[in-house]
């Protein structure tokens, strides 16, 4: 199982768990158990996986949203929505954490949790400014 995840954490959300995203799940009251933050950047490649983004190793500065954990209680429905499982080799996504940037790609010193895809991205377009916009996002389950 991924470490725990405690109040006061930062997660950096890239795709359908950003504040206003199309698609985002109706059962994640993330206003309510959070609080969204300010943008921030993080490296890595964004792919278009039809209607939703992942992110793998990659150098490109990639645009994100902070959110802070208030009630922890609700990452384990996080990591179901993102198909997070004990076992590393069949989840979809894995919860690690990242180093955050400012635009100009500073560090900032803060390190934040992010859903890392866990598949290939063989025939998926990189999204090439690490951009997903709120509109492009569709429903996954």
């Amino acid at each position: 199982m991924p470490d725990a995840v405690h109040s006061g954490d930062l997660f950096v959300f890239y795709g359908l768990l950003k504040q206003g995203a199309a698609g985002q799940p109706g059962e994640l009251n993330l206003a309510e158990a959070g609080e969204f933050g300010a943008p921030c950047r993080f490296l890595g490649r964004m792919v278009d996986l039809g209607g939703f983004p992942g992110v793998v190793a990659g150098d490109t500065l990639c645009h994100g949203m902070r959110w802070r954990v208030r009630d922890a209680g609700i990452v384990p429905t996080m990591d179901a929505f993102e198909d997070v499982t004990e076992d590393p080799a069949t989840s979809l996504y894995l919860r690690v954490k990242v180093p955050l940037f400012d635009d100009a790609g500073a560090a900032t010193g803060e390190t934040a949790w992010i859903y890392w895809y866990n598949r290939s991205v063989d025939g998926h377009d990189s999204v090439a400014d690490g951009n997903w916009p709120l509109e492009a996002g569709k429903t996954r389950k």
